[in-house]
Parts: structure tokens; C-alpha cells; sequence
């Protein structure tokens, strides 16, 4: 009795033994550490593709050659054979002077012509004959000599009526007026009925300067205006042509097929430009943009340069040419021309937005497997619009964040909202 009370006695105090030490383990216990705090960010994987360099700048679009139609032959206007705003072909006639006037010129020079052609073959029968009579002692040597000048004189008014008659087939074929070029006709400018002249002026009068067996008729043969992309104006003149050309002319006559687009560059890029087409033998690409949708008009190239700098803003003029079969390019247009400089291939792109600039320079956050972010320094080759362009630092396929940069810190772990694509660079 007594051994088994003590027995109870021992199993009691082991039992509270027992309580206590789990008591004290429970209460001495350190609490589990917390799991770590991932910062959301949003990330992009670094690939490699080809870039274009542009550049944007405004430009005008205007004719590849533009003809101001100007009368070459004073008279009336009697017919008209364009529809104003159709397209006409290089040849075709488009109005018509009258061409009486010169018809009469032309027949009296070939009349003169005959006459002095009849002349001079009686002044040499003439001179035959006296040189007969001086081998024979029958005649003067003066008789002979004056003679011989005669006929030098009527070889000459033979030479210079043949060139009246030249003149004067010109002349009238001055009153058919044709196009030079192909391209679209403007509004006509002078209506048939009125009396046009050679300088490209209106006359309320008739033109009374009528020819004669020696002249061609007065201010009748004068060259036409022609009026380049450039907008330069040249003549050509032959006959009694006017000192300069002026006036309206009859219609404008627009090549837009191809077309010129026209805009500058600063002179500090345009060496950069001058060295990467080799001195524009090898084209540039180009391409224009409508300013109020931003669609794209049409593709097109740079070979021309202009020959120098303009001294008021520091800038060159480029000219470009366009196909424009679809004819959206119009004189006078503003478009937003984006010239590409060059392509890099195979270059390696990340979002513009991963980049960040610190007091060391430039960096981005690295997403590793793990899902911890990594800070490394870059070294960029340019940026093109939303796409950064490494050149160290960021290789392909490895991911970078693109927002939440500002609570990632080196090594800190992250959780991935969202994976955004690097957009294509290529306009």
C-alpha cells in the first residue's frame, strides 16, 4: 500500500515536470520569421530586331516639273483643247492662235525668196557672159567686178530670205501651243476670244504689227516659260524674241507623277547623312505622313540635296521623290516627312520606359529566374520613339522591369503583374 502511493507520488511529479518544460518551450518559443514581401512589377523581355533611325520633319509636297504655258505667238486665242484638271500628255495640243497672220507672212517670205532666188540667177547668167566678153577684150574688168559684187548681193538677200521663210514656218507653228510634259492641267487662265502675246499678256487691241517680205512680224517668236520643282523660270528666245516673259500664260501644267516632297535638316545631321547615302548616290528612305490623320501617304527616297546652307536658320534642303500613283500627294501640301537614317540589325531592344538614369549613369532592373531583381548598368545606342537600343549590359531574351521601378531596390523580390511586348521600332 505504502510502495504504490509512492509510485503515484513519482508519476505526479514527473507528469508536472513534464507540463512545466512544455509550458516553458511554449512560452520561450520564437515566433516563425514572415515571409518576405514581393513588390509587383511590371516587366518585358529584352529582344533582338531590326532598327530604323528616323528622324521627322515637316515638308511640302510640289510638282517634279511645273509649265507655265505662255503664247509664243502674238494674236487671238481661238480654241482651247484641255479640260481644266484632266491630265494631259507631253505633245498634246492644248489651244490654238490664229493663224492667218502668219500664213500671210509666211507665203509673202516664200514670195520674196522666189524672187530673189529668180534675180540672183540672172545676175550670174549675167556675169557668165561678161566674163566671156573680158577673155575677148570686149568689155571692161569694172563691168566684170561690179558684176560680181551683184551677185554676192543677191546671194545674200537669197540667204536671208530663206531665213525669214524658216522664221516664219516657226511662227506659225507657234499657233498650235502643245505640252511639253505629261502632268494634270490647272484652271484655265485666259479664256479663247481674247488676243494674247508673245510676252504672255492680255491686249484689248489687235496686234497691227503685221510682217513684210523682210521681217517676221514683230514680238511673234518667243520662247516659252518653263517653271521647275525648283520654281526657277527659263527662256528661250529666237527671232526678234521679247527681252523677258511675263504674265499669266495660259495654263499651268503640273507633273505629280512622280512627285517632289521638299524639307530641311540642321547642318549638324546633315554630314551624318551625307556620309551614310555616300554623297546621296545611294538613296535614303523616306516616307510621308498625312498631318491631320498621321496615316502614311507613300514611300519615297532622298538623292537630292541643295547646294548650300541657309545662313538664316542653319539648315539644308532636302528633296525627295515620290511614285504617287495613287495621286495623294498634292502641290502645295504639308505633310510630316520621317527620313530613315539607317537600319541596325539584329539589334538588341528593351521599352524606353525600363531605362533609369542614376548618379552612375544609366541602368535597369534585371527580373533573374528567381524573381529577384538585379540592378545593372547599360550602355545605350540610341532610343527610336518608345524602344531603347542596348549596346551593352541587357542581353536578348532576359527580362527587365518597365514599371514599379521606384520601390524595387537591388536584390529585392518581385511578383510579375504583367509581361508587356517591346514594340516593333520600324515606323
Amino acid at each position: 500500500m505504502r510502495g504504490r502511493r509512492r509510485l503515484y507520488l513519482v508519476l505526479g511529479a514527473l507528469i508536472l515536470v513534464a507540463v512545466g518544460l512544455v509550458a516553458w518551450v511554449l512560452l520561450h518559443r520564437k515566433p516563425p520569421a514572415p515571409a518576405p514581401h514581393a513588390t509587383p512589377v511590371t516587366i518585358a523581355k529584352a529582344i533582338a530586331q531590326d532598327v530604323p533611325l528616323t528622324q521627322t520633319e515637316l515638308g511640302s509636297a510640289l510638282a517634279w516639273t511645273s509649265v507655265t504655258i505662255l503664247s509664243q505667238a502674238s494674236g487671238k486665242l481661238i480654241r482651247v483643247n484641255f479640260v481644266e484638271g484632266s491630265y494631259v500628255k507631253a505633245g498634246q495640243l492644248l489651244a490654238q492662235i490664229d493663224p492667218a497672220p502668219y500664213r500671210a507672212a509666211l507665203a509673202q517670205a516664200e514670195g520674196a525668196l522666189r524672187r530673189d532666188r529668180a534675180t540672183l540667177a540672172g545676175a550670174r547668167r549675167d556675169l557668165a557672159r561678161f566674163q566671156r566678153l573680158l577673155a575677148q577684150n570686149a568689155i571692161a574688168a569694172q563691168t566684170v567686178d561690179d558684176q560680181a559684187a551683184l551677185v554676192a548681193q543677191e546671194e545674200g538677200a537669197v540667204q536671208l530670205d530663206e531665213g525669214l521663210v524658216v522664221a516664219a514656218r516657226i511662227n506659225l507653228a507657234y499657233c498650235w501651243i502643245t505640252s511639253p510634259i505629261s502632268g494634270r492641267a490647272g484652271v484655265r487662265l485666259v479664256d479663247p476670244g481674247n488676243l494674247v502675246s508673245a510676252s504672255g499678256s492680255l491686249a484689248s487691241t489687235p496686234n497691227t504689227s503685221g510682217p513684210t517680205s523682210n521681217a517676221a512680224p514683230s514680238g511673234s517668236v518667243v520662247g516659252a516659260a518653263a517653271t521647275t520643282a525648283s520654281g526657277s523660270a527659263s527662256s528661250a528666245g529666237v527671232g526678234n524674241a521679247s527681252a523677258g516673259i511675263s504674265g499669266s500664260g495660259i495654263v499651268v501644267i503640273n507633273q505629280m507623277q512622280p512627285i517632289a516632297v521638299t524639307f530641311t535638316v540642321p547642318q549638324g545631321e546633315f554630314h551624318e547623312l551625307l556620309d551614310l547615302s555616300n554623297g546621296f548616290a545611294r538613296p535614303l528612305l523616306v516616307q510621308a505622313y498625312s498631318q491631320e490623320t498621321g496615316e502614311l501617304v507613300e514611300n519615297g527616297e532622298v538623292t537630292i540635296a541643295d547646294n548650300q546652307v541657309d545662313a538664316a536658320t542653319g539648315t539644308i534642303q532636302l528633296k525627295a521623290r515620290f511614285p504617287n500613283a495613287k495621286g495623294r500627294l498634292w502641290p502645295g501640301q504639308f505633310v510630316n516627312v520621317m527620313l530613315t537614317r539607317q537600319v541596325l540589325r539584329n539589334a538588341t531592344t528593351i521599352p524606353n520606359a525600363a531605362v533609369n538614369r542614376g548618379p552612375n549613369g544609366l541602368f535597369v532592373f534585371v527580373v533573374g529566374q528567381n524573381n529577384h531583381a538585379v540592378r545593372r548598368p547599360i550602355t545605350l545606342v540610341a532610343t527610336q520613339g518608345a524602344v531603347a537600343i542596348i549596346k551593352s549590359g541587357v542581353r536578348p531574351g532576359e527580362r527587365v522591369v518597365t514599371d514599379g521601378q521606384m520601390t524595387v531596390k537591388n536584390g529585392s523580390l518581385v511578383r510579375v503583374t504583367q509581361m508587356v511586348p517591346v514594340r516593333g521600332a520600324a515606323p
